[in-house]
């Protein structure tokens, strides 16, 4: 070979977790600079671009950081000083790596909206000699404001690069069998673990406003079917679908988790278990919203026992999943 050649790795395969995303930290800039650009993504906010980034910069990036911080500052992680997303995605890439890495396979991580990036990361992989590249949308139920935004962002960085890899996107696996059974043994461990018997599981999951749903994507179609495998397999304790974390005065999914839970003691649903299927790792929408507001709210509406199942996060049970979906793909 020409000594003046320069030198190219290749011949390996690069494995690419992809997740929501995080603030680099609590502070009230960190938290303005991750809401700006998840906020600003056309996919997510489907309104007037012009009229929406008045809104966003006068409005929302003025007022929502020091909530948003506030919310943050409950849940982080500050013995490793991350949120809890980055630190169990971090250990999924590691676990999965451990796994299913050799000198030809390379797993990692990246997230959609803050750091580390996505396109960072697919550089870095391709310099590493990663010829093809899988994409694992952690989003078992897609839609187009996650799954499809994650898409957007892969192809955005590869239009890019001189000497592209070969590319395959995991699908959704709201179905897929080791998924289901997965979440049917959280919820058996939570119930042999606590010392009272749930009237009703809420299985709650992010929403999205109800137009995205009329004009044909299938995320709530996907929720439901999740749901209605687990109720096949776990027949014990009644399993009901919410919908969480709106944004805004439109209307959204039904039935909403808030109001749900606030309803529910006076229906006489006293002991009440959450699982958050949609989430591959706990975060601010589980930890905050769903175990501080939402059992909050249901313990002073009349509510006796609230607890949350944990998400599959880092757990062996998840892994296997993550290598049932990727293992095809070699």
């Amino acid at each position: 070979m020409d000594k003046n050649h320069p030198d190219v790795k290749f011949g390996k395969t690069g494995v690419l977790l992809i997740n929501l995303g995080t603030p680099d930290s609590t502070n009230w800039w960190d938290i303005r600079k991750y809401l700006k650009e998840f906020l600003s993504d056309r996919r997510v906010i489907e309104v007037n671009p012009i009229i929406w980034q008045i809104i966003l910069n006068l409005f929302i990036l003025t007022l929502r950081p020091s909530k948003t911080a506030h919310a943050y500052k409950q849940i982080w992680r500050k013995e490793s000083n991350e949120s809890p997303l980055l630190y169990f995605t971090r250990n999924q890439s590691t676990k999965l790596n451990n796994s299913i890495g050799n000198e030809k396979i390379i797993v990692d991580f990246a997230m959609r909206y803050g750091n580390p990036s996505i396109k960072s990361k697919l550089h870095n992989l391709k310099d590493k000699g990663c010829e093809n590249i899988i994409i694992l949308p952690l989003y078992p139920q897609y839609a187009a404001a996650t799954t499809a935004t994650v898409c957007d962002e892969v192809y955005r960085s590869l239009m890019k690069m001189r000497w592209q890899p070969s590319l395959q996107i995991i699908p959704h696996y709201e179905s897929e069998p080791l998924y289901i059974e997965a979440l049917i043994k959280s919820i058996e461990k939570k119930v042999k673990e606590i010392n009272w018997k749930p009237d009703l599981i809420i299985s709650s999951y992010h929403g999205i406003p109800k137009k995205y749903f009329d004009k044909g994507d299938p995320y709530h179609c996907y929720c439901h079917k999740t749901t209605r495998l687990m109720k096949e397999k776990f027949n014990d304790i009644e399993i009901q679908t919410t919908f969480q974390s709106r944004f805004g005065p439109q209307e959204w999914l039904t039935p909403y988790t808030d109001k749900t839970l606030e309803t529910l003691p006076n229906k006489g649903v006293k002991n009440l278990l959450v699982i958050c299927p949609g989430f591959a790792s706990d975060c601010v929408e589980t930890l905050e919203e769903i175990n501080i507001q939402g059992r909050d709210s249901f313990l002073s509406k009349g509510g006796e026992n609230f607890d949350l199942i944990p998400c599959l996060n880092d757990h062996p049970d998840h892994i296997k999943l993550f290598e049932k979906l990727i293992n095809k793909y070699f």
